[in-house]
């Protein structure tokens, strides 16, 4: 128990610091360690279209799939590894913020077990190009406010700047749900307030409103978000007639760094 009790602190220093990751899989055909042109500009344009201000480091991790000997798969990992980082750098992005490049060899898989075996080791044969990120700044705008207040008026927003969702996700986070836990309480003390929940998205293609809820497969990935966030209020005794809910798709983008746009934000309606 002592030993555990020592861990902990660790541990819960280890949560608060979690670092953010945005992840890009480039695949490579059977036994080959060669990038084309389409594959090798979609791993630039996805380090260029983040915000650099944001990149802490990069790092490149090569794996191969299942079939053939251990010290051959590790060097094929590398070269695959090795590949991609000469094309980020031949783009102008600087050497210096690769942290690793690291060939992992085969992914070893049960082929008694699974299903559509050839696919699965298609997706073994890969680079993961992981953007280690730094928070995003707290959000300043007229009209914003980071908490219910006291005294607001009609069209006042409550930005919930700890309820980003996860990218495709409508989930509530441990962190989103202690954030609608103050909310509650709050909306409890000012009992006059009503307002809409609105749900967004972000980085969908320029046709598309709406992204796909990766849970449900359907197009409504707002609606999903801000109805999540309108049951566990529900959940935590705010009563239903002083909220709705609704999703704005891409439709209302803060003019800010994408990742702000995974949001729901609390709108008065009524005073």
């Amino acid at each position: 128990m002592l030993r555990f009790l020592k861990i902990l602190p660790l541990l819960i220093f280890g949560l608060v610091h979690a670092q953010e990751e945005a992840v890009k899989s480039v695949y490579f055909e059977f036994d080959k360690f060669s990038l084309d042109e389409k594959q090798a500009k979609e791993v630039i344009d996805f380090i260029k279209n983040t915000d650099s201000t944001r990149i802490e480091s990069i790092e490149i991790f090569g794996y191969t799939d299942d079939i053939g000997k251990e010290a051959y798969n590790f060097k094929l990992s590398t070269n695959r590894a090795s590949t991609i980082q000469k094309k980020i750098i031949e783009s102008g992005i600087k050497s210096k913020v690769i942290v690793t490049i690291e060939g992992k060899g085969r992914v070893l898989i049960d082929d008694d077990i699974v299903d559509n075996l050839p696919e699965k080791r298609s997706k073994n044969r890969r680079v993961d190009v992981v953007l280690n990120l730094k928070e995003l700044p707290k959000l300043v705008l007229p009209g914003f406010y980071n908490m219910i207040q006291k005294n607001h008026i009609v069209g006042d927003h409550i930005y919930l700047e700890n309820i980003l969702f996860e990218k495709g996700s409508s989930h509530l986070t441990s962190k989103a749900k202690a954030e609608l836990d103050k909310v509650a309480l709050l909306c409890l003390r000012y009992k006059n307030i009503e307002f809409e929940i609105q749900g967004h998205v972000c980085c969908t293609p320029p046709n598309q409103r709406e992204a796909i809820d990766k849970d449900t497969r359907k197009r409504q990935l707002s609606t999903n978000r801000a109805q999540s966030v309108y049951k566990y209020l529900v959940f935590r005794r705010v009563a239903k007639s002083r909220m709705t809910f609704k999703g704005y798709g891409n439709t209302v983008p803060l003019g800010k760094d994408p990742e702000y746009d995974r949001r729901v934000e609390l709108v008065i309606s009524k005073i």
